[in-house]
């Protein structure tokens, strides 16, 4: 059994020799030392022995044994050396090459114009209504009848409002004024709350009108609110937003959700009220518009006008932003163009 051992030990020791990467080596180990190897079937034996003789093999296998781990170990270290070595020679990396440039995405200026708008009117107390009280399909009372406007009224004609197939009366918000009524069917005054978001209108399309746009509105509803408020409010965010104190001006309008209602007018930034083609020689340029609550509306909504008044006010965020950076055709915020966008 001595010759037995020496001989599986010789051949170990050749397969060794031969042996080129680490598979090999498993191999190896795996024939000659696994549960099933050589080695233990030898072992295996020593009990039909003599106690002599257990003593004289059981050593020399054990001697064995251990010389074909560390001869097994010894080569595993030079091959995952050897193979480490060459695979960070073909990965190899100069870390002093200048690195790719990759494009860095933006915001876009609509949603960054949002966000001033939004930042802004929060900085006087206003709240954003949460989503579900701002959907952009809307029903027509929410839409129209339930902000005062008649069953006969222009905006609801097919010819300036979207209407779906969905069901009957369920249409595309025109403006954003319906979540004011969502707003005050969910809680009771003092109620202050802004609701940006998109809106369309079936209008033809040029350089000042889209189909698809983006709205601001704002509401406050508590007791004593007067126009005073309205106007101190609003000259405030055109302060904040135009980054100076802008001369306004309010002119009389018509909403029918509101009472009396104004369109407000900054100085023209081109020519600071002298006059010239962006402001069509006024020196004036429109900016939103605006008016007390009318009292039709809070009834609608269970408020009574009696105790409860309240201002509302609503702004285009597309023409504030071609306000604040001289753009002149609504239609580049929406054609994609990288040359436009990348300015911002």
């Amino acid at each position: 059994m001595k010759e037995q051992l020496e001989k599986i030990y010789e051949n170990a020791t050749s397969d060794l020799t031969k042996a080129s990467c680490i598979n090999d080596l498993d191999e190896i180990r795996s024939k000659y030392l696994s549960r099933k190897g050589e080695f233990n079937e030898i072992k295996k034996n020593l009990k039909n022995l003599s106690d002599e003789d257990k003593r004289i093999v059981g050593s020399l296998a054990n001697e064995i044994t251990q010389k074909l781990e560390q001869a097994l170990k010894t080569k595993h270290e030079e091959f995952y050396k050897k193979e480490l070595d060459a695979k960070l020679a073909k990965e190899r990396l100069d870390v002093t090459l200048p690195g790719k440039y990759i494009p860095r995405g933006k915001v876009h200026p609509i949603t960054s114009t949002t966000n001033e708008i939004v930042a802004s009117l929060q900085s006087l107390g206003f709240s954003v209504v949460p989503d579900a009280q701002s959907p952009e399909v809307e029903t027509d009372y929410y839409n129209f009848d339930a902000l005062n406007v008649p069953k006969d009224h222009p905006a609801r004609d097919v010819q300036d409002t979207f209407y779906t197939t969905i069901a009957q009366n369920i249409v595309l918000r025109s403006q954003t004024s319906g979540a004011q009524i969502h707003a005050m069917e969910n809680a009771k005054p003092p109620i202050r709350v802004i609701s940006p978001g998109r809106v369309y209108r079936n209008e033809n399309i040029n350089a000042r009108k889209n189909n698809f746009f983006h709205q601001i509105e704002g509401l406050y509803v508590d007791k004593d609110i007067t126009f005073g408020d309205l106007k101190g409010v609003l000259n405030e965010f055109i302060r904040i937003y135009f980054g100076s104190s802008r001369p306004t001006r309010f002119r009389s309008s018509f909403f029918p959700f509101t009472e009396p209602s104004a369109e407000v007018d900054v100085q023209c930034i081109m020519c600071e009220g002298k006059g010239c083609r962006t402001c069509s020689g006024t020196g004036w340029l429109e900016v939103l518009g605006c008016g007390m609550v009318d009292p039709n509306v809070l009834e609608n909504v269970g408020i009574d006008p009696d105790v409860y008044t309240g201002f509302a006010f609503g702004m285009g965020v597309e023409r504030l932003a071609m306000l604040k950076y001289a753009i002149d055709d609504i239609r580049l915020f929406f054609n994609n163009d990288v040359r436009f966008l990348k300015q911002f």
